[in-house]
């Protein structure tokens, strides 16, 4: 009677032809981003391949094998992860998890500056027509969607503000170029479909690269106050 061992052995090399027609460079692919502890991006994984695998082939041919499966391989913020299938997000769900909600402010302020970043405290107040309060923008940046980029070239030197990977993550954007556009806006009926004449909505850029108008971040800048004291919203303007 064989051994547990010796059955072990015969079950491993049955195998083995499956294993050995998949090319070896999926195989790596799967093990490099399954243990990975965050997204890679093309770079990353290319300098772990062998030499001549094409990384955008193998990544397309890895993404369709998966692409009925229970996890499926994406691209956010241009780099490659696995994650549950959209329609077995369920499955995830704890029911101990409570959600926290966005105030009206803050959801206004995040939108502000996903369209029109790099943007300074000021410009979005300027926009919105009312003044922000430091607990509002506090709040943006322990989420981790928002982000001090730079500083403004103007008097005061004020700090410049931008959405981050994390918030491209959050709302499942493969890049900034997919948030909703006018159409889709009034679309949803997140804006009126009355709108004044030449209105827009801006495109939003994906650039990490400081602007013209941008100096680069100080030393100690990410432990400052980044928002001054100031008194609560008035929502009606003044």
């Amino acid at each position: 009677m064989a051994s547990l061992a010796e059955k072990r052995k015969a079950d491993a090399e049955e195998r083995a032809p499956d294993s050995q027609a998949r090319p070896e460079e999926l195989r790596l692919l799967e093990a490099l981003l399954f243990a990975a502890s965050e997204p890679l991006d093309q770079a990353t994984l290319a300098k772990k391949m062998p030499d001549g695998v094409d990384i955008k082939v193998a990544l397309a041919q890895l993404q369709a094998d998966y692409a009925s499966r229970g996890v499926n391989l994406v691209r956010i913020a241009n780099k490659w992860t696995f994650r549950t299938a959209g329609d077995l997000s369920w499955l995830m769900t704890r029911e101990t998890t409570e959600t926290r909600r966005l105030s009206r402010a803050a959801i206004e302020m995040l939108a502000i500056i996903a369209y029109h970043q790099p943007v300074t405290r000021a410009e979005i107040e300027e926009i919105r027509g009312v003044v922000t309060s430091k607990g509002t923008l506090d709040v943006l940046l322990e989420t981790g969607w928002i982000r001090p980029r730079g500083r403004r070239k103007t008097p005061g030197r004020p700090l410049t503000f931008g959405t981050t990977e994390a918030f491209l993550s959050q709302f499942s954007l493969e890049a900034l170029g997919d948030l909703p556009g006018l159409e889709e806006l009034k679309g949803t009926g997140l804006l009126d479909s009355r709108l004044p004449t030449g209105f827009s909505v801006p495109t939003p850029s994906d650039d990490p690269a400081l602007r013209e108008d941008e100096d680069p971040l100080e030393v100690g800048d990410l432990e400052l106050a980044l928002a001054p004291a100031a008194e609560p919203e008035n929502e009606g303007g003044s």
